[in-house]
């Protein structure tokens, strides 16, 4: 596709250079957790029957706020810069990040693309915080990238490309908030119609979910991503699913 195209409804980035700053996912999920085992210890701090299962909820409840602060402000980065060197791009692809958020997983690839081009499509939800397109290009740019990323608003089940438009897709943590399993599935069938012949989609999403999308594929490999890309626990253990479409290589 032309890189034109897609580049005339990108707020502009300021040039300064900086440390990206991604935000955190659903922010009221590990304030809650938090908040919730904060009084959970102090209930456990008065005598009270019951205080020995007050005292390991609260345990537990903290932990698993610490777990997601991690994984948001750290392990889904490791895990991703691991995900994209194993995909090993040549460096003048054409990569879709759907659901891109404020530029997590597309700024990674745009800086294995020095003769690329990274476009994110989002709607802005409020499920991360400080998300619009102006604050991923503001990253895009504190990364010094902004010359080889786009962003769109667009629905990952409508997206507002031609078939055949890009040699990798992916998508982290946003396929599964489509509401329903029917638009959950349109938006891999259009994952898959942009893509290019020998084209890869990645998609991170917790491993129930991820089943399910490799069913209606009828293909792709699964992989657990470890602890690292754990959203609080191990019931919400993030998995990878990687699917190639047929015919030639990327570009």
């Amino acid at each position: 596709m032309s890189k034109n195209s897609a580049s005339a409804a990108s707020p502009a980035a300021p040039s300064t250079l900086g440390r990206p700053r991604y935000g955190v996912d659903a922010p009221p999920v590990p304030a809650l957790l938090g908040a919730t085992g904060l009084a959970c210890g102090l209930a456990a701090s008065r005598p009270r029957r019951g205080r020995t299962a007050l005292a390991a909820t609260g345990a537990v409840l903290l932990a698993g706020s610490g777990v997601y602060l991690h994984t948001t402000l750290r392990g889904k980065l490791r895990a991703w810069d691991a995900i994209l060197d194993r995909v090993a791009l040549e460096g003048d692809e054409d990569v879709l990040d759907m659901g891109c958020g404020r530029g997590a997983v597309l700024i990674a690839a745009a800086r294995r693309l020095p003769n690329g081009h990274a476009i994110g499509v989002d709607l802005w939800s409020a499920d991360q915080s400080g998300n619009r397109p102006e604050a991923t290009m503001a990253n895009a740019a504190a990364a010094g990238v902004a010359d080889r990323v786009d962003v769109r608003t667009g629905d990952m089940t409508s997206l507002p490309f031609p078939d055949d438009s890009f040699d990798l897709v992916t998508s982290a943590m946003a396929i599964h908030n489509i509401p329903s399993a029917e638009g959950r599935h349109r938006a891999l069938d259009e994952a898959i119609r942009v893509l290019r012949p020998g084209g890869r989609l990645l998609v991170a999403d917790p491993w129930p979910v991820v089943r399910d999308y490799a069913t209606h594929l009828g293909r792709g490999t699964l992989r657990p991503l470890g602890p690292g890309y754990w959203y609080s626990g191990p019931w919400l253990a993030v998995t990878l699913l990687q699917v190639e479409t047929g015919g030639a290589g990327p570009r």
